[in-house]
C-alpha cells in the first residue's frame, strides 16, 4: 500500500485501486510517519506529493541504452557499463514499486545484438547468468516476479536453465513484475506470433476470419501483460529499435539524455510526471 497526501486528504493506492481518506492533521502527521514503505528511502514527500496517484503508469518499458558510450566517457573497463547497468536495473525495479508501477519489461539484448563482438556477446551472457544467480534470493524476498520474452530457445543451454529456474523460484512474487527481454526483436515475436496462428489455421482450430487484433495479441510474447503505458529511452536516441513494436502503438515516449548507467530514481520519477501530464486519446479526440 503506498499513501500519497495531497491538501490535507489522503490518497491510498492499494492493488484495488485509489481510495480518498479525510483526515485530521494529527492523522495524517501519523500517517507520514508510517506510510510508503521502500518509497521513504527512494523518494521524499515532496517528491511523492508531485505525483496524481491515479495516474500512475501499470505498465513501463526501457530501452537501456548507452552502457558502451558510458564507459568511454569515464575511461572505464571494457564491459564495466553492462555490470553498472545491471546494478542500475536493481535500483530502477525497486523505484518502480515504490511509485505504485506494476510491470517492467527492459531490452536487454535484441536479436541484432548477436552481431557484436563475440567477447561482448560472451560477456552479456556470463552477466545475464551471474546477474539472475545473484539477484533470485533478493527477487523472491522482495515479491519481484521474473520473466523473460524473446526467442529464448536459441539462447545457450546455460542461460536457458537459468532464467528457467529464476522464473520458477519468483513466481509468487506478488510485488512487480520483471520482465527482460532476452534475444527479442520486435519483428521477429510477429513472425513468430504469425507462424503459430499459421499453425492454428492449417489445424483447424481457428479459422482466418477469427484472426483479429485481440487474437494477434494473445499470441505474442507479452500476452500476459497490458501493453506499456510509459516507454523510457536513455541515451537521447529517438528510435523503438526494434521492441515492443506492437505493443507501442500508443504507448507515451519519454528520452533522456543520460546513458543506462546514470539513470536514476530522479529520472524515473521525471519519467512519470512527464506521463501525467500527457493526455492520451487512442486516436480520439
Amino acid at each position: 500500500m503506498l499513501l500519497f497526501l495531497k491538501k490535507g486528504k489522503v490518497f491510498v493506492l492499494t492493488e484495488r485501486g485509489v481510495s480518498l481518506k479525510e483526515e485530521e492533521e494529527k492523522d495524517i502527521q501519523l500517517l507520514q510517519k508510517k506510510s510508503l514503505g521502500c518509497a521513504q528511502t527512494l523518494y521524499n514527500q515532496e517528491d511523492l506529493l508531485l505525483l496524481d496517484p491515479t495516474a500512475i503508469p501499470k505498465h513501463v518499458a526501457i530501452i537501456m541504452d548507452g552502457n558502451r558510450r558510458w564507459e568511454k566517457k569515464n575511461r572505464m573497463p571494457l564491459f564495466s557499463g553492462h555490470w553498472k547497468g545491471a546494478e542500475v536495473l536493481t535500483h530502477i525495479v525497486r523505484a518502480c514499486h515504490a511509485l505504485g508501477i506494476k510491470s517492467l519489461t527492459s531490452f536487454a539484448f535484441s536479436t541484432e545484438n548477436w552481431s557484436r563482438s563475440s567477447a561482448e556477446v560472451e560477456a552479456l551472457m556470463y552477466l545475464f547468468e551471474i546477474y539472475l544467480i545473484r539477484q533470485r534470493k533478493s527477487m523472491e524476498e522482495e515479491g519481484v516476479r521474473f520473466h523473460a520474452i524473446g526467442a529464448l530457445s536459441k539462447l545457450p543451454k546455460r542461460i536457458q536453465k537459468v532464467v528457467w529456474e529464476t522464473r520458477e523460484a519468483t513466481m509468487g512474487g506478488k510485488t512487480i513484475d520483471l520482465i527482460l527481454a532476452i534475444n527479442y526483436g520486435g519483428r521477429d515475436e510477429i513472425v513468430r506470433a504469425m507462424q503459430k496462428i499459421a499453425k492454428e489455421v492449417a489445424e483447424g482450430k481457428i479459422s482466418a476470419s477469427e484472426i483479429n487484433e485481440n487474437l494477434v495479441s494473445g499470441f505474442l510474447d507479452t500476452a500476459p501483460w497490458p501493453d506499456p503505458d510509459l516507454l523510457i529511452r536513455t541515451s537521447g536516441e529517438q528510435r523503438l529499435s526494434n521492441f515492443l513494436l506492437w505493443q507501442t502503438s500508443y504507448t507515451e515516449i519519454h528520452i533522456v539524455d543520460a546513458f543506462w548507467p546514470e539513470f536514476s530514481e530522479k529520472h524515473l520519477l521525471t519519467a512519470v510526471l512527464d506521463y501525467q501530464k500527457r493526455k492520451r486519446r487512442w486516436g480520439g479526440t
